[in-house]
């Protein structure tokens, strides 16, 4: 399944769970303004094409509630720039020259990245900067967002939080799962004068990659 150019509720429904982790039916049909029945009507269709997949959660004494989130089928209809080519190349790579120098390649790789990043992203202030980063990112096929955190109540300094909720390389990083380890580097890169710290990883079982992008304390 793709998504089609005008989108249904089924795709919202998949873009919805994409951001939230999981969520009940009724929480979706709140979401939604519509009916808990229709929305249930749309999640037994998406479970019955794989798309969707539910645990129940006993609540008291009453029925189990059924949470929903994505299921490997359905995080595949969201975009994502690889193809098997890149992942044969690799793999073969891996084969001839050894794992350790196909690191050293990812690591060049990602160097090179971080300094286009750095002279993409300008030299604005860093709400800028962190908003021409996100473009870049979902250029590339990464369902990002971006939105100011709380400051520190010591420092009052603007905090930012990079979400996010598609990886565009997550075929690659299931064989090499360092190409995204490199994530934080690369924004470190970019955002020199910024502090970057990962709060959540796709990687980790979470289901959404986050950064906390800090502005650097003046020097005294």
């Amino acid at each position: 399944m793709t998504f089609v150019q005008q989108p249904s509720t089924k795709d919202d429904i998949l873009v919805y769970l994409l951001k939230q982790g999981e969520a009940t039916a009724q929480a979706m049909a709140e979401h939604f303004e519509v009916s808990a029945q229709a929305i249930r009507r749309h999640l037994k269709d998406l479970e019955a094409d794989a798309l969707i997949e539910h645990r129940a959660v006993h609540e008291g004494m009453g029925r189990p509630n059924h949470l929903y989130q994505l299921s490997p089928k359905g995080r595949d209809c969201f975009p994502a720039q690889y193809d098997e080519f890149a992942i044969s190349l690799l793999d073969t790579l891996a084969e001839t020259v050894g794992k350790e120098q196909v690191g050293t390649i990812l690591r060049k790789q990602w160097e090179r990245k971080a300094l286009e990043y750095l002279t993409q992203v300008g030299s604005g202030t860093v709400a800028e900067r962190v908003a021409q980063l996100v473009k870049l990112r979902q250029a590339e096929g990464y369902m990002a967002e971006w939105h100011q955190a709380e400051p520190e109540a010591e420092d009052h300094l603007p905090r930012y939080i990079i979400t996010e909720y598609n990886c565009a390389i997550s075929q690659i990083a299931q064989s090499f799962p360092t190409v995204c380890g490199h994530e934080l580097e690369m924004f470190e890169v970019a955002l020199p004068d910024c502090q970057v710290t990962r709060t959540h990883w796709l990687v980790n079982g979470e289901h959404r990659c986050g950064y906390l992008i800090e502005e650097a304390k003046p020097q005294p």
